[in-house]
């Protein structure tokens, strides 16, 4: 193809895959690239990745992204990176090799004992202090690796999320160690409990309170700006990277959600609803997190509340790899539209406990009103409605009724759902043209981290789904979803 534009490239790295996108200025995606990686439960509870598959993957799609338009090294201008933001690796700094599988966002083994000292943390991290976060994973692994808690107390060892991890490969790698660069940004960083949200920089005190060796931890950096050029030898070699964003970050950036009040829901592997509230952060009492939405370099961060739910499109994932319901996740729109309701049918899927606003790690997921009546169609819809009240009750503890919630993900393109999510919360969705906003704001982070663009890229034109349920079957659908919910705790 003609390589007349300036094209930015971005790395999606995810709870299931690994997707690279080629976007010229205008937002026109010219070539993309996507490879899953496996899931790996060795116990109830636990979720690993390997994540030198998870490096393998990210070259395989840089190099097919590239090769499929002829599109050479130079005429790539910025390189973007999003992620799956808690899920926490630590390898060794001489070789790059990781000591254990990276411990997924996701897994629930390092759960406290007891949940007294839940918020403790949470008016300077923003964050709870449960499994979700990445200290406890990375103190899980020095525990439980023999010699590694040594080993990182000798400075052998680095720590990091996803991000870091593709930074410091693609800067370096184990072919030039010594050289690799060991970084992370402001979002990705507030999502460990080890940052303090006033200052952006690691807490002594909270990293010995964790037991993770702050030597172990990347350099803090804002979110869009310079961070390093791709090493010389390799695809994208001499590329800079110029924006780094966690996943739910760069979809709210990518979304425009730029001013104070803007709001987005993002529906993948989980749900997750984040609020810009400008450039102080505001901590909630209904539980919402709080993080650092992004910073540009040299200029104030910019704060974001947080909803985060902990299944979203892994319930339907489920439905198609476990139970065997579905041949397709597309199937679940064609089942779920042949029939008007569940037929009284709940299914609370509280996999990992529940996240936000509940915040139970005791829950576990239970399907409520079988009957002989119901059959997959029924499962079908059923989960595309807890999909919907999980969303409702974030929108609820987030401060009430927007007149319109933007909305971004895999899931959105199920038409149905996004029909079932307006019925529900009662007031307009709206979708844009191009759903991979994570990814988008990724290349947007890149590119005006670059100054090759100004404002974020255009997501193109969007439909709008309007609420037509009656109050009355809404009461109903909420009553049977609270007793659900009731019956799904104390199970561990």
């Amino acid at each position: 193809m003609p390589h007349s534009a300036t094209y930015i490239a971005a790395i999606d790295q995810g709870t299931t895959s690994t997707r690279v996108i080629i976007t010229d200025t205008d937002g026109t995606v010219v070539s993309q690239a996507h490879y899953e990686h496996a899931q790996i439960m060795p116990r109830e509870g636990w979720v690993e990745h390997d994540a030198m598959e998870i490096w393998r993957n990210t070259r395989r799609a840089v190099v097919e992204a590239l090769a499929k338009q002829d599109i050479a090294d130079e005429d790539i201008s910025a390189l973007g990176i999003t992620n799956q933001r808690e899920t926490a690796v630590i390898w060794e700094k001489d070789t790059g090799r990781p000591i254990y599988n990276a411990i997924v966002w996701q897994d629930t083994r390092t759960n406290p004992e007891s949940t007294d000292d839940l918020g403790k943390y949470l008016k300077q991290t923003g964050l709870l202090h449960n499994s979700y976060p990445s200290a406890p994973k990375w103190a899980w692994i020095l525990d439980n690796v023999e010699g590694a808690r040594e080993r990182a107390e000798r400075g052998e060892l680095l720590a990091g999320t996803m991000d870091t991890w593709l930074i410091w490969n693609l800067t370096g790698g184990a072919r030039d160690a010594a050289n690799s660069l060991h970084l992370t940004d402001v979002t990705n960083a507030s999502r460990t409990l080890l940052m303090d949200l006033n200052t952006l920089d690691w807490s002594d005190e909270l990293c010995e309170a964790m037991r993770v060796p702050r030597a172990m931890l990347p350099e803090i950096k804002p979110s869009i700006g310079m961070f390093a050029p791709v090493r010389s030898r390799g695809p994208l070699g001499g590329v800079p990277i110029t924006g780094v964003l966690g996943d739910q970050q760069a979809a709210l950036f990518g979304q425009h959600c730029l001013k104070r009040h803007d709001a987005k829901m993002t529906y993948g592997t989980g749900l997750f609803m984040l609020l810009n509230t400008g450039e102080t952060p505001v901590f909630s009492e209904t539980g919402m997190l709080t993080t650092v939405a992004y910073q540009v370099a040299g200029q104030s961060p910019v704060y974001a509340q947080e909803g985060s739910v902990a299944v979203g499109g892994s319930l339907i994932q489920w439905l198609r790899d476990q139970l065997g319901i579905l041949n397709s996740a597309e199937e679940t729109e064609t089942l779920a539209a042949q029939v008007p309701d569940s037929g009284g049918v709940t299914i609370v899927p509280a996999f990992s406990g529940l996240f936000a606003p509940r915040w139970r790690p005791d829950a576990r997921g239970i399907i409520c009103g079988l009957t002989r009546f119901v059959d997959k169609r029924h499962i079908a819809r059923a989960a595309l409605e807890a999909t919907c009240l999980q969303t409702l009750e974030v929108v609820r503890a987030m401060g009430g009724s927007p007149d319109t919630l933007k909305v971004d993900g895999g899931m959105t393109a199920n038409n149905l759902l996004m029909q079932m999510q307006a019925d529900i919360l009662g007031f307009n969705v709206v979708r844009p043209a191009n759903m991979e906003t994570t990814v988008m704001g990724a290349a947007s982070a890149a590119g005006i981290g670059a100054s090759l663009i100004d404002v974020p890229l255009s997501l193109g034109p969007t439909t709008t789904f309007s609420a037509s349920l009656g109050n009355e079957e809404r009461d109903r659908l909420l009553a049977r979803w609270e007793d659900a919910v009731a019956r799904s705790y104390n199970q561990v």
